[in-house]
């Protein structure tokens, strides 16, 4: 088997997952099943339960790892590709024109590339399981059977089942256009997760832990501006608008675009950054090591990783939490919850409202009874 994966074009060997893979691209999964022996299992000769069980273990390491700041690009991406079935079972027999019905449909109805990316993993779990046989001869019944599964015997997140059934309902009620069949699936509760902030003193350790100014503007543009990571990396020269003090969001998740302030400090640091930086940024703002090519999402992950363990930070937060930061600190300056959706291009104000539980005015204005029972008692500790 590795001498057929090894034959593909742009298959490399990880060292981190300990295996070959390839590009995620559907032309070089249809090379690779061509090139299969006749008659090969698949799954490696594993239980499909087992081998789904262990390349999720290997997951959430390389999750861990990334959000650490380690391991390499190659290995994040190939453990996630494991994960759901596309780097070590390709789909077989009918399914892989099911698959491909499935990607047009998606780009036809005009998802972005990440959303493509997480259905198309979805929906190749499914597929390998099958192994022969047809996804459009499941029944409603088995279709749950199979959530259930994901569940119980998977141990799958609530938010990879979610992930999951969204998929497979855009195939079937999308693709196939079968009725509304999963209207009668429950779906798993979702934890509530609050957002993780840093405090105003936590913020400002974090800027004065770096010395690189580029490394500084960039987490000084992210937080003072709400912006996601992959939105601070894609941020172009001509984004900035200084006669109008704004900033110009493009396309950003949900291919929305969207104006942001720009903060007078903010305008400062930036000029100051391109003045001194060399080589100077041709297009992107934040440029990587190839000239005219923006920042990784991981090199900015990084950044703040590194500024956060010089800071001494031992909170567990990650970029995003510059974010979070920004919205919570703009809610406990008053500002209407309205105006902090719009700023952060949610969708729904539901989405915004998340932030009101961690104000922290909330918490410091109530008193324990603990307190209340020191006062009117005599004793001490």
């Amino acid at each position: 088997m590795n001498q057929v994966l090894q034959s593909i074009a742009g298959a490399r060997w990880s060292r981190t997952v300990r295996s070959w893979h390839i590009p995620d691209s559907q032309v070089l999964l249809r090379d690779l099943v061509k090139k299969l022996p006749v008659g090969w299992d698949l799954v490696w000769g594993e239980p499909p339960v087992e081998m789904e069980q262990k390349l999720e273990q290997k997951v959430r390491v390389e999750e861990k790892r990334a959000k650490a700041g380690r391991g390499d690009d190659l290995a994040y991406k190939a453990g996630k590709k494991q994960k759901a079935g596309l780097a070590t079972a390709p789909v077989m027999g009918e399914n892989i024109r099911a698959m491909q019905d499935f990607l047009d449909h998606l780009r036809m109805k005009a998802y972005s590339e990440n959303t493509i990316r997480t259905y198309r993993q979805e929906f190749a779990s499914l597929l390998q399981l099958l192994r022969t046989r047809h996804v459009e001869s499941l029944t409603p019944d088995e279709v749950k059977r199979y959530i259930l599964y994901c569940i119980d015997t998977l141990k799958l997140s609530e938010n990879t089942v979610h992930s999951r059934l969204n998929a497979l309902k855009f195939y079937f009620e999308q693709v196939l256009r079968r009725d509304k069949i999963f209207v009668e699936i429950p779906r798993p509760r979702k934890p509530i997760i609050l957002p993780k902030v840093l405090g105003e003193q936590e913020i400002s350790k974090l800027f004065r832990a770096l010395d690189n100014k580029k490394h500084k503007a960039l987490l000084f543009t992210a937080y003072s501006a709400g912006l996601r990571v992959s939105e601070a990396v894609a941020l172009r020269i001509s984004d900035i608008d200084s006669d109008r003090m704004q900033i110009l969001v493009q396309q950003a998740k949900g291919k929305k675009d969207r104006y942001v302030m720009l903060s007078p400090l903010l305008l400062d640091i930036l000029r100051n950054y391109l003045k001194t930086c060399k080589p100077r940024p041709r297009e992107y703002l934040f440029e990587g090591t190839e000239p005219g090519e923006p920042m990784s999402i991981r090199t900015a992950q990084e950044v703040f990783q590194q500024a956060k363990r010089k800071a001494g930070i031992m909170k567990q937060v990650s970029f995003h939490s510059l974010r979070h930061s920004f919205a919570t600190h703009l809610l406990e300056q008053g500002i209407d919850i309205k105006y902090i959706k719009d700023l952060l291009g949610h969708f729904s104000i539901h989405t915004t409202t998340r932030y009101l539980h961690v104000k922290k005015e909330q918490l410091i204005n109530i008193r324990s009874p603990l307190d209340e029972i020191y006062q009117s008692g005599d004793w001490t500790f």
